[in-house]
C-alpha cells in the first residue's frame, strides 16, 4: 500500500479526517504497520494496551468475562478507552492473522490534545452516537435545523389597544412600516387586522374609519417564540394555513414573520404544496401534488434534515390531503357527525413515503352509519388513484368493520381485554395509533379515553400484547455482526429487526401509563416524564429509532418502488452508517430485555 493510499485510509476513519493537513502529515510519520498471528492476546485486564489499532486485514475478537462481545474486521479501529483510562475489562484476541496500523499510546494521547478528536473519544454512548450521525450527514447542520426565528428578518409589529380608532391604527401602521395591525385585548387576548379585513370592511363594507379597530379584527393569533426553530414556523404555517406568524419573546410581541420571507429562506416550496392541496378542486389537481411531495422529501433528505422533521412535514401535508378528500365526498351536514381517523405510521406521524392505507371512520351515536358508505368508498378509491396503496389487512374506511358508531366501537374495545387472540391484539394495537384528521375530534377523544380506562390495571393483557415485540429476532449476532437473510439476497429487514420492536413496545407502555400520544418519539419523552424510562435510556431509544428510520428512508428513496425499503444490505452502507446501525440494534435488544423484565414476558404463554 502506497503512502497516499495509507493517508486516504486514515482520512476515511472518523474522526481523523478532522485533523489539519499538518497534523495528519505528522501522524503519518508515526504510524507503524504490524502483523500478529491468530490467537495472539493483544491486551487485557492484566496486559496494558500499547497502541490504537486500525485493521487493514484480519479480525480481532473482544471478550468480556469469556463471552464474545464484539468482532473487529477490516476498516474497524479499537480501543481508545483502554489508552485513555489505562484499563479495560475486555480481552482482545486475534481471530484471524492480523495486519494493522498502530498508533502508539504516547502518539495517540498527543492526538487527544486536538479538541475535536478529544470531544469524540470522550463522549458517552448517546453523544458519540449523535456525533456519528452528524458526521454521516455532513449537511446536518443546515439552516433547516439550526436557524431560529431570531435569524430571519422580522417585520415591525404595530400593536394597538382595542379601543383605538381604525384611522389612528392605520396611521401607526404606516409609521411602523407594518403590514398588519395586532390588536391587544383584555387578558392578553390578541386579534389581528390584515389587508383582507381592511378591504372587506372599509372599501367593500360600510364600517366607518372612526370605529374602534376591534370591530374589524379577526380574533385569535398564531404565534411562535423568537427562540424557536424556523422549521417549526414552517410546520405551524402549513398546519394552520396562515401566511404570517406573530413572533413573541417571553410573551411580548417583537415582530411579524411573513410567509414569503420564510419561503425565500428555505426555498423548498412545502408551503406551496399545502396551498395547492387547499385550492385543488378535483382529483386531477390533487394528483399533481404527489410528485411535488416526493421531490420535497428528496430535497429535505439531501439537505441532511432529520427524518423526524421530514415525517412531521409530510404527515402534515398528508393530513391536509385526507381532510380535503373528506370535505370533497362527505356532505357538509354530515361532516361534523363523524371523525375520519388515520392509524398505523400515518396515525403516528411517522410516514415518510406513502405507505399502505390505515384509516377508519367513527360516526356519532344516533346517526345512520349507512349514510357514510358511499362517501367512504369514494374516498378510498380516490386515495388509491392518488397513489396511496390499499391496506393488505383491509384496515380502511371502505371496510364496514372500520366504519361504525361510537357505541359499536366501545363494544369492540370491550372485547379486546377478554379475548386474547392475535386478531384482537392486532386491532387494539392499530387503534392505539389513531389520529383525527377531519370531522369531530371529540368522537375519537371519547373512544381513546374509553380505551385507556378499559385497560387500566390489566397488566396481564398488556403482557400478552407486549410479547409481540419478541416475534422477530434482532438481526445482530452475539458478537455484533449482522445476521442476514440468505432467502432475501443477504439483506436484513429493518422493520421486523428493529423498528417494530420499538414502536410496539413503546405503544404498549403508553397504554399502560395512559400516555395519550401517538408519535413514538413523543411517547418516549412522555414515558420519561412519568419516570417509566430514565433520561439516558429514553435518549438512546430516540437516537436509535431516528437512525433506523433514516436508513430506511434512504433505502426507500433509492428504491424504484416507493413501497420498498425495509430490506437493506448493510455492506452497501458507509462504515459510519454500519456502526450507527449496530449501535441501534444493541439498543433494541436492551429495550427487549427491559420489556421482558417489566412485563415478565418469560411467563407469558
Amino acid at each position: 500500500m502506497s503512502i497516499l493510499d495509507q493517508r486516504r485510509l486514515i482520512e476515511s476513519i472518523h474522526p481523523f479526517e478532522l485533523l489539519s493537513s499538518v497534523e495528519l502529515d505528522r501522524l503519518m510519520q508515526k504510524i507503524d504497520i504490524a502483523y500478529y498471528t491468530k490467537d495472539t492476546l493483544l491486551f487485557s485486564k492484566s496486559i496494558p494496551s500499547i497502541a490504537f489499532y486500525i485493521i487493514i486485514k484480519g479480525s480481532v475478537n473482544e471478550y468480556i468475562d469469556d463471552e464474545l462481545h464484539n468482532v473487529y474486521t477490516q476498516g474497524d479501529s479499537f480501543d481508545a478507552d483502554a489508552l485513555i483510562y489505562e484499563t479495560t475489562q475486555s480481552r482482545f484476541i486475534v481471530a484471524e492473522d492480523l495486519i494493522c496500523y498502530e498508533i502508539k499510546k504516547e502518539d495517540f494521547l498527543e492526538l487527544m490534545q486536538n479538541k475535536k478528536i478529544q470531544s469524540f473519544f470522550l463522549r458517552d454512548f448517546v453523544s458519540r452516537h449523535q456525533h456519528l450521525k452528524e458526521y454521516e450527514a455532513q449537511s446536518e447542520l443546515t439552516p433547516f435545523l439550526m436557524s431560529k426565528v431570531s435569524d430571519i428578518y422580522l417585520h415591525s409589529a404595530c400593536v394597538v389597544d382595542e379601543d383605538e380608532s381604525i384611522i389612528s391604527s392605520l396611521e401607526k401602521m404606516k409609521e411602523y412600516g407594518a403590514r398588519v395591525i395586532v390588536v391587544k385585548g383584555t387578558l392578553d387576548n390578541y386579534s389581528i387586522v390584515t389587508d383582507s379585513n381592511l378591504i372587506n370592511n372599509l372599501l367593500l363594507g360600510d364600517v366607518s374609519k372612526e370605529e374602534k379597530i376591534e370591530t374589524i379584527a379577526t380574533h385569535g393569533i398564531v404565534s411562535i417564540e423568537v427562540t424557536d426553530f424556523l422549521f417549526n414556523a414552517l410546520l405551524l404555517m402549513t398546519h394552520k394555513s396562515v401566511k404570517r406568524l406573530v413572533v413573541t419573546d417571553e410573551g411580548k410581541i417583537v415582530g411579524i414573520l411573513e410567509q414569503i420571507d420564510l419561503l425565500s429562506y428555505f426555498a423548498n416550496h412545502s408551503h406551496l404544496i399545502a396551498v395547492q392541496i387547499d385550492k385543488a378542486k378535483n382529483l386531477s389537481e390533487l394528483s399533481e401534488v404527489q410528485s411535488d411531495l416526493r421531490n420535497l422529501i428528496l430535497t429535505l433528505h439531501a439537505k441532511g434534515v432529520k427524518v423526524r422533521y421530514i415525517t412531521k412535514l409530510v404527515s402534515t401535508l398528508n393530513e391536509k390531503m385526507y381532510k380535503k378528500l373528506f370535505n370533497m365526498f362527505v356532505d357538509k351536514e354530515l361532516q361534523q357527525s363523524a371523525a375520519l381517523v388515520l392509524m398505523g405510521s400515518e396515525g403516528r406521524g411517522e410516514q415518510s413515503i406513502k405507505s399502505d392505507q390505515d384509516n377508519a371512520l367513527i360516526v356519532a351515536d344516533g346517526v345512520d352509519v349507512a349514510l357514510y358508505e358511499e362517501p367512504m368508498l369514494q374516498l378510498n378509491a380516490a386515495l388509491i388513484q392518488l397513489g396511496y396503496p390499499k391496506c393488505e389487512g383491509n384496515v380502511m374506511v371502505s371496510n364496514t368493520f372500520w366504519r361504525r358508531n361510537v357505541k359499536a366501537y366501545k363494544e369492540l374495545i370491550d372485547s379486546w381485554p377478554t379475548t386474547l387472540n392475535e386478531e384482537n391484539l392486532q386491532n387494539m394495537s392499530i387503534f392505539l395509533d389513531t389520529k383525527c384528521v377531519a370531522g369531530d375530534l371529540n368522537l375519537l377523544s371519547e373512544l381513546r379515553e374509553y380505551l385507556f380506562n378499559s385497560f387500566s390495571a390489566r397488566k396481564d393483557v398488556l403482557a400478552h400484547a407486549a410479547k409481540g415485540l419478541l416475534n422477530f429476532e434482532t438481526p445482530l449476532s452475539i458478537f455484533s455482526g449482522f445476521v442476514l437473510e440468505k432467502s432475501h439476497g443477504n439483506e436484513l429487514d429493518l422493520k421486523k429487526g428493529g423498528i417494530f420492536a420499538l414502536v410496539h413496545g413503546i405503544r404498549i407502555l403508553s397504554l399502560e401509563h395512559k400516555v395519550d400520544k401517538t408519535n413514538t418519539i413523543e411517547r418516549i419523552k412522555a414515558l420519561n416524564n412519568k419516570n417509566v424510562l430514565d433520561k439516558a435510556f429514553a435518549t438512546e431509544l430516540i437516537e436509535s429509532f431516528d437512525t433506523l428510520l433514516s436508513i430506511r428512508l434512504k433505502a426507500m428513496l433509492e428504491a424504484k418502488e416507493s413501497g420498498e425499503g425495509n430490506y437493506i444490505n448493510p455492506q452497501k452502507l458507509e462504515k459510519n452508517q454500519r456502526d450507527l446501525l449496530k449501535d441501534s440494534f444493541k439498543v433494541v435488544n436492551k429495550f427487549k430485555k427491559f420489556m421482558s423484565f417489566h412485563f415478565h414476558l418469560d411467563m407469558v404463554r
